[in-house]
């Protein structure tokens, strides 16, 4: 059986370019997706994983990004040692974007996590498309 996924979806005011230069610039991470990281560094030890201290604890997110296609992936490991798969895309929108997040429920995971967890998605993506839109001013 497949998990539950919710699919979170955030015009943004800018050109897919334009929010990739600001979303697959990892150490901006904080600026914009506070319900993720609250502080992020480079892994000195390891090439595309950032550590990520995040309001459940400190992970580690190794990231897929495809700035031409507007790919942002990342499997962040938990604190537990699980790992979780985060799918996220900045789509072209005519002279527009639009930030694709995949939600997907974990093992376990509560209607109540779920709904927070949603809720902190479209709160970062929110921050991600004002942060953008910002910068266009």
């Amino acid at each position: 059986m497949q998990p539950e996924t919710i699919v979170v979806r955030q015009r943004i005011a800018a050109t897919r370019a334009e929010a990739m230069a600001v979303a697959a610039d990892l150490a901006r991470l904080p600026e914009w997706a506070s319900g993720f990281a609250t502080s992020a560094r480079p892994d000195p030890a390891e090439t595309d994983v950032w550590l990520v201290d995040a309001p459940f604890g400190t992970v580690r997110a190794r990231f897929q990004v495809d700035v031409e296609r507007g790919i942002l992936d990342h499997d962040v490991t938990m604190p537990d040692g699980g790992i979780v798969h985060n799918r996220l895309r900045i789509e072209a929108a005519g002279d527009a974007s639009e930030a694709v997040f995949t939600l997907v429920r974990r093992p376990g995971m509560t209607d109540a996590e779920l709904a927070a967890d949603e809720a902190a998605v479209r709160a970062d993506l929110s921050r991600l498309a004002a942060l953008c839109a910002r910068m266009d001013a």
